[in-house]
């Protein structure tokens, strides 16, 4: 069942509103085969009806029927904000396809749209699709993306742009504000039921203990924790943590105003809205603690079931208190496997943040540096090594990777494996924000190739792939801040 609840106001049944004259505008072959669909020789389904069911204009392919589709009511805070009652103002799910829930963005207005249109654009969509897979390409838990079907319906943002639908899947899209929405409606019973839907089919392992529900919580809490480490270690900015956006599965979903980051900064803001910098890389671990503060309040009535409020309010702040030296260790983890570093070693937090700062203070390409230091070895001068350009401080430099060639003489594996390690844990290929705009672009042209292309390359990011070294570049210098917002 693609949504656990029933009655009342937990959703709307709706048809998506189809989308005029639509087309192909990028479609994942590789996660079409994964899911069974019949492809033709240009890796496009077979059968055309998936382009209507995938624009909205239709409920059934020759082997598919989505019979179901709604919109789910769900609250939370924005920017930090109690928002109240917000939902799928524009996304509509259609049903479950293999393990996933099959979601279309951009399929129409819902009673959840609070003045919105119900529709997205050619250009975020596009983000999303390519934004969505080279993610899951790089390891980091994410809801994935089928399609983007586009027309030429006008839709008026800052500017006036052409409508779009990106489908996208996920084992599950319950986000922290579902829960949020009925512990403000104190509605207790559909809690119960999200949380017993959640021990059922998604934490199966926590049902067995003293409190499952108190289990639940901890294991939501530490997937979060290590979700937001994978993404610091990748340099991947969300840009709008919202409590409704965030994934009660420890999912990275709901892809904005989000970007990777080229030169590092550890202040780096991806959103323009987003003027104080709430959502700004350095602090994402400590708003998703925030965020994981407001699902311990969604599901504080569970707990008031069994405890007295202020032992519920304690056992959840009990479990709560352990995000921090989770995220630390999994964001240890991560780093140490960028760096080569199978061992751990008590000044490994330490090497790690001196290299970080460094690298923030010459403003050095973060996907670029890691991926060079499968370049060092250990018994050889370093300084002729190109990574050792990037650094426009050399003194400073050469007294760090004087400390981390002293910490490789403590491991015991060969140059040779740790560089293999090096390369399999640091992409060279990522969504930099100039090649996403530069396939945005011409796809407005009506010229879809580009996106095919960059999906492609995106696919396999570990790989050399040398005809197509082009796109392991950093951006040129005039395209290095190109702005983002929540418009789409």
């Amino acid at each position: 069942m693609a949504f656990p609840l029933q009655g009342g106001d937990t959703y709307q049944s709706i048809a998506p509103t189809p989308l005029p004259e639509p087309y192909w505008v990028g479609f994942s072959s590789t996660l079409g085969r994964e899911l069974g669909i019949a492809l033709n020789e240009d890796g496009l389904p077979v059968d055309p009806l998936w382009l209507s069911v995938l624009s909205g204009n239709a409920l059934a392919t020759k082997k598919h029927t989505f019979s179901n589709p709604i919109a789910t009511a769900y609250s939370g805070h924005q920017f930090g904000i109690w928002a109240g009652q917000l939902g799928d103002g524009r996304a509509i799910l259609l049903g479950d396809i293999g393990p996933y829930e099959i979601q279309l963005k951009g399929s129409g207005i819902t009673r959840y749209s609070r003045m919105g249109d119900g529709r997205a654009v050619l250009r975020s969509s596009i983000r999303e699709f390519l934004g969505s897979e080279a993610m899951y390409a790089l390891g980091v838990p994410t809801s994935r993306a089928l399609a983007v079907t586009g027309s030429k319906k006008p839709v008026m943002r800052e500017t006036l742009e052409t409508a779009a639908v990106c489908t996208r899947l996920a084992p599950s899209f319950l986000r922290v504000g579902h829960f949020e929405h009925y512990a403000a409606a104190r509605q207790t019973e559909y809690l119960k039921q999200l949380a017993d839907y959640l021990l059922n089919i998604h934490y199966q392992e926590c049902q067995d203990g003293e409190d499952p529900y108190l289990s639940l919580f901890a294991a939501i809490s530490r997937r979060s924790a290590e979700l937001v480490a994978h993404w610091q270690s990748v340099g991947f900015c969300h840009g709008v943590l919202n409590s409704d956006n965030i994934s009660i599965l420890g999912l990275t979903i709901d892809y904005g105003p989000f970007g990777m980051m080229d030169r590092f900064q550890m202040d780096h803001i991806c959103n323009h809205s987003d003027s104080q910098g709430r959502y700004a890389y350095h602090r994402q671990p400590q708003i998703m603690h925030w965020n994981m503060a407001c699902l311990a309040g969604g599901m504080l009535p569970l707990f008031e079931m069994k405890y007295s409020t202020e032992d519920a309010q304690q056992k959840l702040q009990t479990a709560l208190e352990h995000f921090p030296n989770q995220y630390r260790e999994a964001w240890l983890q991560r780093f140490r496997a960028k760096l080569g570093l199978q061992e751990d070693h008590v000044n490994d937090f330490t090497l790690i943040e001196n290299l970080l700062q460094l690298m923030h203070q010459n403003r050095v390409d973060f996907t670029t540096t890691f991926r060079l230091f499968a370049q060092i070895q250990s018994q050889a001068n370093y300084q002729s090594n190109p990574l050792r350009d990037y650094f426009i401080d050399r003194p400073a430099f050469d007294g760090w990777m004087q400390s981390y060639i002293d910490r490789l003489k403590l491991e015991k594996q060969s140059d040779l494996n740790r560089q293999n390690a090096i390369l399999s844990t640091n992409p060279k290929f990522i969504l930099r924000n100039y090649l996403a705009q530069r396939a945005i672009e011409l796809a407005q042209q009506d010229d879809f190739s580009e996106v095919q292309k960059l999906l492609h390359i995106l696919e396999d990011p570990f790989a050399e792939q040398l005809e197509y070294q082009a796109y392991a570049a950093p951006p040129p210098k005039e395209l290095e801040d190109i702005a983002l917002s929540c418009s789409s």
